[in-house]
């Protein structure tokens, strides 16, 4: 079976590109990812990607599309449900690639991470099958993500700290703000309770 694979980095590729070749499937790692921002973060994980497949024999198409303008005017009235056009706008543009180059089917690396929005990702990829004719190759690739991830730690590749997005960056940091402060103020009762 000819598959691309759409390929958000290559640590969550790992266990894709294994399981996929486990059942006889040499997929065709394909990059378009107009969602990571910011330009220096779009590079490393792209470098890394190039690196990997290179190191694993995996063919890799770039499409050097960087478009950060372009997403944030999308998504800027309804930061809430960015995902959902991250995700529609990968997929598409992955589903018309294979249609336009023959492939027999296609599928992504975002379903290996138990962080992604599963189930949006398998209506995105399900849509993009019907509008460009190639069918959506599900697989959940979830069971294998921690080891996929060790994998990558072991091969020291790059590890983003982020899904992708400027806003997801943003939440992160704020998410990590909120918990040590948190920690602090949880900190300073416990001392005031035991100086009582």
């Amino acid at each position: 079976m000819n598959t691309l694979l759409h390929t958000c980095c290559a640590p969550c590729s790992i266990h894709c590109v294994d399981s996929l070749r486990q059942e006889g499937i040499e997929p065709v790692s394909y990059w378009f990812n107009p969602n990571i921002h910011p330009y220096t973060e779009y590079r490393s994980r792209k470098t890394t990607l190039e690196q990997y497949a290179s190191s694993i024999g995996l063919k890799l198409i770039i499409d050097n599309t960087y478009g950060l303008r372009s997403f944030v005017k999308a998504v800027i009235d309804d930061l809430d449900h960015r995902c959902f056009y991250c995700y529609q706008v990968r997929l598409e543009q992955t589903a018309r690639y294979a249609a336009e180059h023959h492939f027999d089917s296609f599928t992504t690396t975002l379903l290996v991470s138990p962080y992604q929005k599963h189930e949006a990702l398998i209506a995105a990829g399900e849509v993009a099958a019907q509008k460009y004719g190639v069918p959506f190759l599900y697989r959940d690739f979830r069971p294998g993500f921690k080891q996929g991830q060790e994998k990558a730690r072991e091969l020291d590749l790059y590890m983003q700290k982020y899904c992708g997005c400027i806003f997801s960056e943003e939440e992160r940091y704020r998410a990590k703000q909120l918990k040590r402060e948190k920690e602090r103020l949880q900190a300073q009762s416990v001392s005031s309770q035991q100086a009582e």
